[in-house]
């Protein structure tokens, strides 16, 4: 699959989410002391993105 949600603990021991497309990082989300807390951002991110407006700050 060229795209995937990946769940890591980063060296302080806090979980996180990385967003890959094609091997590249595309975005991680501040670091969750839980698991599951990993996984609600996951969730969250499916379900409120695709409608999500665009902002542009330029």
């Amino acid at each position: 699959m060229a795209h995937t949600f990946e769940i890591y603990k980063d060296k302080a021991g806090e979980f996180r989410v990385r967003f890959k497309y094609n091997s590249e990082i595309m975005f991680s989300t501040e670091g969750y002391s839980t698991k599951a807390s990993a996984q609600n951002a996951i969730d969250s991110i499916k379900k409120n993105g695709p409608g999500a407006p665009v902002d542009d700050n330029s």
